[in-house]
Parts: structure tokens; C-alpha cells; sequence
């Protein structure tokens, strides 16, 4: 369990603190709108009125003690980035902020964000590649050019083992789990036989993965 201070309860500050009570971590919350921090109150440890760009109000927060920051404005960038210099001058452990653009980001990093999240193109990322074809179920975008890929198993797998497929050796990708009515089975031996309804979760480069499943 992490303490951790969220600034900005717009549709995706929410959406992080319902994420962050579901995974039973401490919240305090943030935000200048009155109405924003009543919706969240229901999922964080305590929440507050003000104006993050306030550094006495941030101060009295006592910013160094949480595990973690998230800056999750996306309206008002110029709140954003002072928000960001703020918690770090201030001595915050570490901070993540929302960007829209390159440019924020660029600006963000250097003024003390330790990372970097893009909701929007990260989402438009996973939709295009999830809905454009027809074998991928789910999509994790990893660093340099790797992914987690969720797809149907192909039908020339089916009733067959995945030590007779020989999987990484002949497509250098690697078989984390298989999925059957929602249940993930992690424990894949080379006697782990593959059926029509099940999905493999598989990690790998995008060219392999795409190269191995005709994507």
C-alpha cells in the first residue's frame, strides 16, 4: 500500500482515484472545484479544496511524506507545470504528470516530472490497434518496440501443445499465459495444449508479434 497525492479531479483524476481505492492505496486528493472533490470523497483517504499552484497550501500537505505524486490536470497547462516545479522544490519523492503534447511533456520533464502519462494518445494507441484487427483482445504498449499482446490462438495451433509449437525458438516471442472464460492460467508448461477458445497472452516485439499472427 502507497500513500499518494492526486492533483486534479477532472474524468481522468476520478477515474484514477476509483482505480487507486479499488487497489487500497492511501489518497489524498486534490482539486479547486468544490463539486470535483465531493464526487472522490467516497474513494479517497481525505480531500481537499485548493489551488495546487499555492505553494504554502502544497506546503502544509506535507508533499515529501507520499510515495507518490500524480499531476492529473489536463485543462490548464501553465497550472500543470507550475504544480509539477512545486512538488519537486518542495521535495516530492516522486511525481508523475499528464501531458497532452510532445511539448508539454518536453517542458514537464524538465521543470521535475520523473514520468510522463498521455491518456488520450495512449488510448487512441490501444483502440486503433485493438479494433483494427481481428485476432487482438487486448494491447500493452512496453518500452523500445516490445508489447504485451492478448489474440486468439491461430487455427493451425489449435489441438496442439505449445512444447510442439516451439513457440520462442521459432517465433521469438514468449507465451505468458493462456485465457479461458476470463481465467488466466500462468502456469503454460510445453504440455499445455492449445483450444478454439482460448486467447494467449504473448510478449514480444511488435514486428514478431505481428510477423508470428498475420496481424
Amino acid at each position: 500500500m502507497k500513500s499518494i497525492l492526486l492533483i486534479g479531479l477532472g474524468r481522468f483524476g476520478r477515474h484514477i482515484a476509483i482505480k487507486l481505492h479499488e487497489l487500497r492505496h492511501q489518497v489524498m486528493a486534490i482539486d479547486q472545484v468544490e463539486e470535483r472533490v465531493n464526487a472522490v470523497l467516497p474513494y479517497v483517504t481525505n480531500a481537499q479544496i485548493g489551488d495546487s499552484k499555492n505553494k504554502e497550501f502544497l506546503s502544509s500537505l506535507g508533499v515529501r511524506n507520499f510515495d507518490l505524486c500524480i499531476v492529473a490536470i489536463g485543462e490548464d497547462f501553465q497550472s500543470s507545470l507550475e504544480t509539477t516545479s512545486l512538488l519537486k522544490e518542495l521535495g516530492a519523492q516522486f511525481v508523475v504528470a499528464r501531458a497532452n503534447r510532445d511539448v508539454h511533456a518536453k517542458f514537464l520533464l524538465r521543470n521535475g516530472a520523473d514520468e510522463i502519462v498521455y491518456p488520450e494518445k495512449q488510448l487512441a494507441n490501444w483502440t486503433a490497434i485493438r479494433y483494427s484487427s481481428d485476432h487482438i483482445f487486448d494491447y500493452i504498449e512496453l518500452e523500445g518496440d516490445n508489447a504485451i499482446v492478448e489474440v486468439s490462438v491461430p487455427s493451425h495451433w489449435i489441438g496442439k501443445t505449445v512444447g510442439a509449437l516451439d513457440i520462442r525458438r521459432k517465433h521469438h516471442i514468449n507465451l505468458l499465459a493462456t485465457k479461458n472464460d476470463r481465467k488466466l492460467e500462468t502456469a503454460v508448461t510445453t504440455e499445455t495444449l492449445l483450444t478454439p477458445d482460448m486467447t494467449l497472452l504473448v510478449l514480444g516485439s511488435h514486428s514478431d508479434i505481428h510477423r508470428c499472427f498475420h496481424i
